[in-house]
């Protein structure tokens, strides 16, 4: 309590200095990192475009920063098989089959039927269509039908079912395995104390037990709304 209630005022100050009250990462660093990050593919940045001038929660988009990072992580691990639970419009789906190893696997699992059309077209315009999966429906339903040991594995869905959605893949984790979890920040409000919302509390709840879990190590990432890598011991 004594190190949330520290972070909350350091929170609080850089808030209070900034001026911006409604970020986590200051705005003027995050376009300095994007300046000097390489430049997403033509595909991506129609999907960036498209996305953000069309969808009515186009801050759910990984975009240009993250997407590359998830491109880079892909490329280092060279995944065969690649879960991503939450798909979107399909952006960071194609950033992380960026990397993936020759005759390799995405599995994808959305639950809205409406994103789950436009990922499609999105898949099939960049033309990786035939390397994706595209599942819709219940994660929680759909993952443990699938027979594979994940490489890597994207958590960005609903956040009440993180855990679950945890639960579900580590032990499906290959020995050079990483999972990441998404918005683990949640726009700052897991700094706040105390912390409302359902799906802050459900964030926090979250990291802490990936936290106190001895099977697993982790480290997190303050880019854009926070990254928690996770590995196997």
């Amino acid at each position: 309590m004594r190190l949330r209630a520290f972070v909350a005022t350091i929170y609080s100050s850089f808030r209070s200095f900034a001026s911006m009250p409604s970020e986590v990462i200051s705005s003027l660093a995050e376009n300095y990192a994007a300046l000097y990050t390489s430049p997403e593919d033509s595909a991506l940045h129609t999907i960036n475009i498209e996305t953000v001038q069309n969808h009515p929660h186009a801050h759910m988009l990984s975009g240009h920063v993250q997407g590359r990072f998830l491109s880079f992580i892909s490329k280092i691990i060279q995944p065969k098989y690649i879960l991503e639970i939450g798909t979107f419009t399909g952006y960071s789906a194609l950033c992380l089959a960026e990397g993936m190893a020759a005759g390799g696997q995405l599995h994808t699992i959305e639950l809205r039927q409406e994103d789950a059309d436009t990922a499609l077209k999105n898949f099939k315009a960049a033309g990786k269509n035939n390397m994706i999966t595209l599942h819709v429906g219940n994660a929680k339903e759909i993952i443990p039908t699938l027979p594979y040991q994940w490489d890597l594995v994207f958590i960005d869905a609903d956040k009440v079912s993180y855990i679950e959605y945890y639960e579900l893949v580590l032990n499906q984790l290959s020995k050079k395995g990483v999972i990441i979890a998404d918005n683990v920040l949640f726009h700052g409000q897991v700094l706040e104390e105390p912390i409302k919302g359902k799906n802050a509390i459900a964030i926090d709840l979250f990291n802490k037990h990936v936290a106190d879990d001895p099977r697993s190590e982790q480290v997190m990432l303050t880019l854009r709304d926070g990254l928690l890598l996770i590995k196997k011991k």
